[in-house]
């Protein structure tokens, strides 16, 4: 019998130390591969830059929905730059991009296993009949449920994150339909300047001579005051031209993440090319396929079918594995294997199960909400783009004919063949049908852009 015991010493005595050593060795490296505390301090100023300038590679100016584009701020900025510095340097979006790294974060926890439990204890015995030893057992033990859904867990992870990802781009597409409309409204308002201080002059000269007259008795008081409405109309109009002036380009440099104040110069074109109805017929086919934010929709709603399939696997008993060896105080060794199972009586995982179900439920719901919804803005705006299209075609017929009236008439006053009254009638109705048409003309092409980014089309119309 001692021959025996001294065998199973000799047999197990090995394993404890092994065990031992284990447990030694491992100690240190779970401490050495945890994360250390740094502490990230708030900025204290603006970061907005001085001049328009980029300070990324060529090849980060791949922006979605824009075609390539060489940026060269020293000769001004057309519209696909603007979209470009808009897109790559609003603040906004920086902020939004970090959300991606969360989304990775998440991905990368959904893809772990449960670490391994590895318990430990000393018994020292206080009596009892000698002879007396103290006893210790080690133990390691896994949870495998974490198994039967890790599969699932990760592709609802790997989906999150793509819709993240598509998240970030339509808030791209939105910053870059806004540099475009406020691109659009800078330029009409530079025109409107021009148009106005002619008409401010225009109206200034009038009331002047009319005043003259009035002095020597060759007008009556009637006609120098309607001269004195016109004059104070177009100070109006000035004065509330400055002031949204000044909002449009305080908005522009915000966007573009400019200090207050920069108002960089722009330059090139605005093209427009209204849409067939066979060409907006195939837009809004594509429409699920290219809008960002229906895609990132899609994305999230298969990421919740793999929440309600994990939470359907998980519904099974929780089990887990493990091995133990040991000694007690009277040196009796032992080496054993557990599976500890849970009862599945009163959970079945039900809860989980009906939440993930009514939350893709909700998802189905919103995604067809958006959808109709893009459909019917996008008919509204289509809509829209051809009644502005039909009725500046229309004005501008109107101005043709105005504007050689007016030169008819000023060759005719300065034959001294007309009143000065009527021709600066004449006058003053071009320039305010000029003004109309500018303006007319911006509400046509912010309205096109609108209509572009919602059908998910190009960006790059400079």
């Amino acid at each position: 019998m001692a021959a025996g015991a001294a065998s199973y010493e000799a047999a197990t005595g090995p394993c404890r130390q092994d065990v031992k050593r284990l447990f030694i060795l491992i100690a240190p490296l779970l401490l050495s591969a945890c994360a250390s505390y740094h502490a990230e301090p708030l900025p204290q100023g603006p970061d907005l830059a001085l001049s328009p300038a980029l300070t990324v590679p060529a090849q980060a100016l791949a922006i979605p929905g824009l075609r390539a584009h060489p940026f060269d701020a020293a000769n001004g900025l057309d519209m696909t730059e603007v979209v470009t510095l808009a897109v790559l340097n609003n603040p906004d979006l920086k902020a939004k991009r970090l959300q991606a790294r969360v989304a990775g974060a998440q991905l990368l926890q959904a893809g772990l296993l449960p670490n391994p439990q590895l318990s430990a204890d000393f018994i020292h015995p206080t009596g009892g009949p000698p002879p007396l030893f103290n006893g210790d057992s080690f133990g390691l033990a896994q949870d495998l449920t974490a198994l039967v859904a890790r599969g699932a867990a990760k592709a609802s992870a790997k989906n999150h994150q793509k819709q993240v990802d598509l998240e970030i781009l339509w808030q791209e597409w939105q910053v870059a339909q806004q540099a475009r409309q406020l691109y659009i409204k800078v330029r009409a308002e530079t025109r409107l300047h021009h148009v106005l201080q002619k008409q401010h002059q225009i109206n200034a000269e009038n009331y002047r001579r009319d005043r003259a007259a009035l002095r020597r008795s060759d007008l009556t008081l009637a006609t120098v005051s309607t001269d004195l409405v016109g004059l104070v109309d177009a100070d109006t109009q000035s004065r509330q031209l400055e002031r949204d002036r000044n909002s449009t380009w305080h908005a522009l440099d915000a966007l573009l993440g400019l200090q207050p104040g920069t108002t960089p110069r722009l330059t090139g074109t605005i093209k427009h090319t209204p849409m067939t109805r066979a060409q907006f017929r195939a837009a809004i086919a594509r429409l699920p396929q290219r809008r960002p934010d229906l895609l990132a929709l899609q994305a999230g709603y298969q990421s919740q079918q793999q929440a309600v399939r994990e939470a359907i696997l998980k519904q099974f008993p929780a089990l887990s594995v493990g091995v133990t060896q040991g000694s007690d105080t009277q040196a009796v060794h032992t080496i054993g294997f557990g599976v500890t199972l849970s009862l599945p009586l009163f959970n079945h995982n039900q809860g989980q199960i009906a939440v993930a179900r009514a939350t893709r439920a909700v998802l189905r719901e919103t995604y067809q909400a958006r959808l109709d919804q893009a459909v019917n803005q996008a008919h509204k705006l289509w809509q829209a783009v051809d009644i502005l299209h039909r009725q500046l075609q229309q004005l501008h017929a109107r101005l043709s004919t105005l504007q050689q009236t007016t030169d008819a008439a000023q060759r005719s006053f300065a034959a001294g063949n007309m009143s000065a009254g009527t021709y600066i009638s004449l006058r003053s109705s071009l320039l305010a049908k000029q003004v109309e048409a500018i303006r007319l003309k911006a509400t046509l092409q912010q309205t096109q852009a609108a209509l572009e980014t919602l059908l998910g089309m190009t960006l790059d119309k400079s």
